[in-house]
């Protein structure tokens, strides 16, 4: 019977790493200074489960980072295949945008971390979505040709630099349609 019950705390253990990432990611949009102690709690487990899964905080700052990312770059293929390209774009852009405040609420502490270990582990993913999402806009005409996935990232940029003012999300909405409609070709622009 060994195995039954261990596989049955195994699952424990998976469910508790699951609540704790997904409270963690919560916690850290709110305050980039939320402590271990205040995450374990509202996760509902004790410091012990939550240092077993994540012996510092700079671990589970960089897991939380790690899996958005990978989250992130793993919905370009699906807006495609349930949008139009242009609609695939704006939405994965929302994304980035959410990806992007919390990016901003772990800024402090991926400073400490090793900053650029992570840009370049995620970069190539995240260029690699864009470019899909980016090549899918050009294929209808509607997109301007010159249109680089590496010059976007720099223009949208903003997302994780702009201040958490109240109207932040009003803002950054705008600051997309801007940049989406500068994407976009013109028939008497030559592009």
């Amino acid at each position: 019977m060994p195995g039954p019950a261990r596989s049955s705390m195994r699952s424990d253990a998976e469910q508790n790493r699951a609540r704790i990432l997904e409270v963690a990611r919560t916690a850290l949009t709110e305050s980039g200074d939320a402590s271990m102690q205040s995450i374990a709690k509202r996760a509902g487990v004790g410091q012990g489960t939550l240092y077993r899964h994540f012996p510092t905080r700079e671990a589970l700052l960089l897991t939380v980072y790690r899996q958005d990312v990978q989250e992130l770059v793993a919905t370009a293929p699906a807006l495609l295949a349930a949008h139009r390209p242009f609609d695939a774009l704006r939405l994965w852009f929302d994304r980035l945008a959410s990806y992007g405040r919390i990016k901003h609420g772990l800024a402090d502490a991926l400073q400490a971390a090793t900053r650029a270990e992570l840009a370049g582990e995620h970069y190539g993913p995240v260029i690699g979505a864009l470019t899909l999402l980016l090549d899918a806009c050009k294929r209808t005409g509607g997109m301007r040709p010159d249109v680089d996935a590496d010059e976007v990232l720099e223009l949208v940029g903003f997302l994780w630099r702009t201040d958490p003012r109240p109207d932040r999300e009003t803002r950054a909405q705008h600051m997309l349609t801007l940049v989406i409609d500068g994407m976009r070709s013109r028939p008497d622009s030559g592009h």
